[in-house]
């Protein structure tokens, strides 16, 4: 992996990883175009950028990491939970479903929910809840449910994260926001786990490219959690359900 593929690979990561478009499956297409191979180093890397993204969640919601945000930490974790459990006991499983085929299919099917909750739902959504921490437990465990279909490559975590709130009655800021929150323990968890594997491909001959992927996830997922809640003050997630699909048609003729 060169420097230039640990800028673009840390660029794709950062912005895609909290926007309900799939990072994962964004980044299965770059290591595509760009051959790389799918090794423990790569591997490696991955862990360093999402560790990247996990402390832009941190250092945009300061205010909600203290000991008077425990009840709203309690309903992160207990979302958490259903993908925490599944993800464990179906890993192998999981990760036999990755393939350009299916991220494609699962892209155009997210794309299309998006447009349906848009159209359909939402408008019959009143006074809805804009203050994550006005969430109430069921609410949780019910986004948590809608979770793990994230554990089907190309579906998104933050999209099926941000589909649940929606459908439970969440404005689509307070879905975003509850979806960043919800990042934290998902993907600590994650990071921790590839570490304790990949942990020996940390050595000086990687550092650099290592480092470079960091900062420049880090830099890119900060701003795009401030911008896309911003964006979403101003439009719907319309623009994110036809780039799915779009992108998703293109995988499909690229690729097959």
């Amino acid at each position: 992996m060169t420097i230039l593929d640990s800028v673009l690979l840390g660029i794709i990561e950062g912005f895609t990883e909290f926007l309900p478009i799939s990072s994962t499956g964004h980044l299965i297409v770059a290591s595509e175009f760009l051959a790389l191979e799918q090794n423990s180093v790569t591997k490696a890397y991955e862990v360093i950028i999402q560790f990247a993204a996990i402390l832009a969640v941190f250092f945009n919601y300061r205010d909600k990491f203290s000991m008077d945000k425990i009840s709203l930490w309690a309903k992160v974790f207990l979302a958490f939970l259903p993908i925490g459990i599944v993800g464990f006991i179906f890993s192998h499983q999981i990760k036999e479903l990755f393939s350009i085929q299916i991220v494609a299919i699962m892209f155009i099917i997210g794309g299309i929910v998006f447009l349906i909750v848009e159209k359909f739902f939402l408008p019959q959504k009143t006074n809805p809840i804009n203050d994550v921490e006005d969430v109430t437990f069921k609410q949780s465990l019910l986004i948590g449910l809608a979770q793990v279909f994230a554990l089907i490559p190309g579906t998104s975590r933050a999209g099926s994260t941000i589909i649940g709130a929606l459908l439970v009655g969440l404005s689509r800021k307070a879905s975003a926001e509850f979806s960043f929150l919800l990042a934290f323990p998902v993907m600590s968890a994650v990071a921790a786990y590839d570490l304790l594997k990949h942990y020996h491909e940390f050595n000086d001959a990687h550092l650099v490219t290592l480092g470079v992927g960091f900062f420049v996830s880090f830099v890119v997922a900060y701003f795009t959690i401030k911008l896309f809640l911003v964006f979403l003050e101003r439009f719907t997630f319309v623009f994110f359900g036809i780039y799915r699909i779009l992108f998703g048609i293109l995988l499909l003729v690229i690729f097959t």
